[in-house]
């Protein structure tokens, strides 16, 4: 693994380019975890497993997480991720160890619908692997956020401290994960982003944007999928985070698709077995697949 750093426009980005020991060139792979999430949480992991069976595969910080420039911190944007995801796929195509006509994705939960509104639009990408994705639309939104008043009631959360940043330049926080905290982005004890042996490292700082409810209320997913024609494989669960939705993006997708239904939780897949062995497996498998033809 070697620390990397390359241009998103007006800042820096900070990554994780886990190289095989294969000699190149070799098909590459851009990786991201979940929303707030930073690379040491579970993109390293995937993209480590990645490595292991022949591809490079970079993680990164995207802008305003962890090693990553700037500001505001900590601030979900579903646009500026996909704007980064592209110019992290521009710096593995220059990249010398890899084969820059042989790209994929792979998105763990929110990810899976940044890496699909980068692959939507950016040919260079020939082939995405989504693993417990976490895919939603304003239906979904209602469904998961308490219903039309409360998504009403987060908007107005969002508009409230949108306008004090832009009068104060100070960004209103409340916990991402929270057991005592109802504000919290996630009200819940959830173990992964709580236990300091999972995903509550130092490195994330389990705080979220109040203002950016605004822009992940509004990211439709679902409808990027039929303009997807690339080779898709999604990985999930009954039990995992909205699988409905991981159903309907399959079903709408326009070209070839896969649907593996395995077992356990959403927060099994960031961290345990034998979950991340059998998306990791999978994902490889179908990488290998897709990514065999040197296609210029």
């Amino acid at each position: 693994m070697e620390k990397v750093r390359f241009s998103a426009g007006d800042v820096t980005l900070t990554g994780n380019l886990f190289l095989p020991e294969a000699a190149g060139p070799v098909p590459g792979i851009v990786v991201a975890g979940t929303w707030t999430s930073v690379k040491e949480q579970m993109a390293d992991r995937y993209a480590e497993r990645l490595a292991d069976r022949g591809f490079a595969a970079l993680s990164f910080d995207f802008t305003g997480y962890g090693e990553s420039e700037g500001k505001p911190r900590d601030h979900e944007v579903p646009e500026r991720k996909v704007h980064d995801i592209h110019h992290a796929v521009t710096f593995l195509a220059n990249h010398p160890a890899v084969d820059a006509h042989r790209l994929g994705a792979l998105g763990v939960c929110a990810a899976a619908m940044y890496m699909s509104g980068n692959a939507a639009a950016d040919p260079r990408i020939r082939s995405l692997a989504l693993v417990a994705p976490w895919l939603h639309d304003r239906e979904i939104c209602h469904q998961v956020y308490g219903g039309a008043d409360g998504v009403t009631d987060k908007l107005a959360e969002a508009t409230r401290a949108r306008a004090r940043f832009e009068a104060t330049g100070e960004v209103e926080y409340v916990p991402v994960v929270s057991d005592s905290d109802p504000r919290a982005a996630m009200p819940f004890d959830i173990d992964f982003y709580l236990n300091p042996d999972r995903g509550g490292l130092p490195q994330w700082p389990n705080r979220f944007a109040v203002m950016a409810w605004e822009g992940w209320l509004g990211y439709d997913s679902i409808s990027l999928a039929p303009r997807i024609t690339q080779p898709v494989l999604l990985v999930h669960s009954e039990d995992a985070a909205i699988p409905d939705g991981a159903r309907r993006f399959h079903a709408g997708l326009a070209g070839p698709k896969e649907l593996i239904w395995t077992d356990g939780d959403q927060f099994t897949f960031y961290d345990q077995e034998p979950q991340v062995t059998t998306a990791a497996t999978a994902a490889a498998a179908h990488f290998t697949h897709t990514l065999t033809t040197n296609r210029s």
